[in-house]
Order: structure tokens, then C-alpha cells, then sequence
């Protein structure tokens, strides 16, 4: 028992952290199950899931399977989804011209989801990266480079099949400038003013997609390369030109503005949650899935904790929506409140 002098403290913090009970209710951040979405990946055919090899307890699933897992975790609580196709290489070309197709595998999973569960919310990612052949988010002009204004006309095409399927939240990952106005057009024009836009308004060139890209098939296929994707996403040193994005996107007419990757740019979040008065998103990317579970699968992080740690953290920046790979294991163990009661004190 310590004999040491008892300090003359007013203020004594430590107060507030005595008992669970005491920690609980002055807790400022809770993760709730309706800030999560589930990215999920579409393949085709009736077989059995396909492993992503990177990406541990996610899986490529064909329709079938999509229905089945959606209606079980609609139970548990989830109540929104985004979808990602694999498209087979024999369908890709260097215009990526089965997006636009009104059978593409994609839209087949949403009008399927929305007869199986029709209260599901349904985001679909609007972007060619997993249609070209080149593996970049639109369509190259003679020099190779990517064109940002024909890439915007096939992404607002896009965007009214998507809302045709059953899509209520369309979201342009592809970074070129002024799709979001155009895409908002097409909507309007086209009878779907009530379908939503989440634009990835400030996305990084980050070295943190490398998983995601081998769960779509993006990859270059001959060396398994990245693909070089800076001259339309953000450097990762500015700070400033992310606030321009974000700022645009909302003028534009967006509904959401979404960050990504997540934990890496906490700073971006906070500054969205403070000077925009739309629904912030925050996507905690393949890359940062991957490291947790690397680390925890090596005996070195507690996976629980570290992932609830992570995912509170991006909620305490000002995210309002996560879109996470976590949310599956969320909802089965049943963590609602956000906290990381198995971390390792230090």
C-alpha cells in the first residue's frame, strides 16, 4: 500500500475512469451499426465464394450467395451495402464498354437485392477501373492519358443504369472534374431526382488499395503491377487541394462527401465535418483491413480492439458513414458501442 503524500488536486481526471460504468457514461464517441456500410464483390456464376487472398474473411460472392448474406446481416442490423463487380477479362476492353451495359453483373445484383430485400440501401460504385482492360477509372485518349471529359459522359450514363436497377446511392470514385454536376443532370433528366450521389470527393493516390484492387481484378495483368493513378487523385502531401475537391463536390450538388483512404487522413475528415453541412464518409480502405489483420494474424495487435480503435477513431474525426470490411464481424459479435475494452494497456 503506497504511503506517499496526498496531493492538494481540485482537478483530478482520473475521477471520471474509475469504473466501466463511470468510463461509460461520459464516453463522447459511440459507433453505432447504422454508421457502418459493407463493401461486398460481386462475381458471376452460381458456385461456391471465392477467398480474396489479401483481404482475410472477405470473399468474391456470385448473386445467389449475395442475396443469402445480405438478408442475414439485414437481420443482424446492416442496413446498407456497396457494390463491386469482378468482371471477367473476356469482358473488358480499353473503353470499358460493359459498363454500360443494362445486364452488367452489378445491376443484375441490385435488381436481384432489391426483390430479395427491398429496404436494403444499395451503393454502387460508379468508375471503370474494373471494365478496362488498363485498369485506370476512364477511358485513355490517344496519348494514353486518362480523358476526363468522355470518361464523364460514360460515368453519367452509368449513373441513370445504376438508378434504373435499383441503385439508391450512386458514388463516382473516379476523380475526374466535373462528373458530379454531370452526373446529377443525367439523374434529373432521366426521372431518378431521388436517387442520391456519394461523391469520393477527396481520394488519395494511396499505396493502401493494393488489396482491393486483386478482389476486383483491376491489376495490370501481365506483372501484377499498380497502376500509377496521379494525375486524377489527390497527392497525399496536400492538404489544401483536398479542401478545393471537397468544396467543389458540394457545390456540385452532392448528397455525401466521402474520404479515402480513412485513418491516414483524419485531418481531411475533421476539416469536412467542420466546414460542410452534408453527411460526411469516411472508407476505411482494403489497405488499412489488411495491415490490422496482418498484425493480428502474427500475434503482434489484438484484431477486436484494434479494429474497434481504428474504426472509433475515424467516427471521433467527424465521419458520419464508415464504409468497412469490418462491419460483417460487427454485427455477428455483436460490438455496438465503439469501445476497445480487450486493448492492451501501455
Amino acid at each position: 500500500m503506497s504511503t506517499s503524500k496526498i496531493l492538494d488536486l481540485p482537478i483530478r481526471p482520473r475521477r471520471l475512469r474509475r469504473t466501466p460504468g463511470l468510463r461509460a457514461m461520459v464516453q463522447e464517441t459511440a459507433l453505432q451499426l447504422d454508421d457502418l456500410i459493407l463493401p461486398l464483390f460481386v462475381v458471376e456464376g452460381e458456385g461456391e465464394p471465392e477467398p480474396i487472398e489479401s483481404m482475410p474473411d472477405v470473399f468474391r460472392l456470385p448473386i445467389p450467395q449475395l442475396i443469402e448474406k445480405c438478408r442475414e446481416l439485414f437481420e443482424l442490423g446492416l442496413r446498407g451495402v456497396a457494390l463491386f463487380p469482378k468482371v471477367p477479362s473476356q469482358k473488358k476492353d480499353d473503353e470499358g464498354s460493359e459498363a454500360l451495359n443494362s445486364n452488367a453483373l452489378v445491376l443484375n445484383a441490385a435488381r436481384a437485392l432489391k426483390v430479395a430485400i427491398p429496404e436494403l440501401i444499395l451503393v454502387g460504385d460508379l468508375a471503370l477501373d474494373p471494365y478496362t482492360t488498363h485498369g485506370h477509372d476512364g477511358v485513355l485518349d490517344l496519348s494514353g492519358n486518362v480523358d476526363n471529359d468522355a470518361t464523364v459522359a460514360i460515368l453519367a450514363e452509368m449513373g441513370v443504369l445504376a438508378a434504373n436497377a435499383g441503385i439508391d446511392i450512386v458514388a463516382p470514385s473516379d476523380m475526374m472534374d466535373g462528373r458530379i454536376a454531370e452526373i446529377r443532370r443525367n439523374l434529373d433528366e432521366s426521372g431518378h431526382a431521388q436517387t442520391a450521389i456519394m461523391a469520393y470527393s477527396a481520394k488519395f493516390a494511396s499505396a493502401y488499395y493494393g488489396p482491393f484492387r486483386e478482389a476486383v481484378g483491376s491489376e495490370r495483368p501481365e506483372n501484377n503491377s499498380s497502376i500509377d493513378k496521379r494525375t486524377y487523385q489527390l497527392s497525399p502531401a496536400n492538404f489544401r487541394e483536398a479542401q478545393h475537391e471537397l468544396l467543389l463536390d458540394e457545390r456540385e450538388g452532392a448528397d455525401f462527401l466521402m474520404v479515402k483512404p480513412a485513418e491516414p487522413y483524419l485531418d481531411v475528415i475533421r476539416y469536412a465535418r467542420d466546414n460542410v453541412n452534408l453527411p460526411i464518409v469516411a472508407y476505411q480502405v482494403s489497405g488499412e483491413y489488411a495491415r490490422i489483420w496482418a498484425a493480428a494474424e502474427r500475434g503482434w495487435l489484438d484484431l477486436e480492439a484494434c479494429m474497434m480503435e481504428s474504426l472509433t477513431s475515424i467516427k471521433r474525426s467527424g465521419a458520419d458513414l464508415i464504409l468497412t470490411y469490418f462491419a460483417e464481424r460487427i454485427l455477428r459479435d455483436r460490438h455496438l458501442d465503439g469501445t476497445s475494452s480487450g486493448a492492451e494497456s501501455s
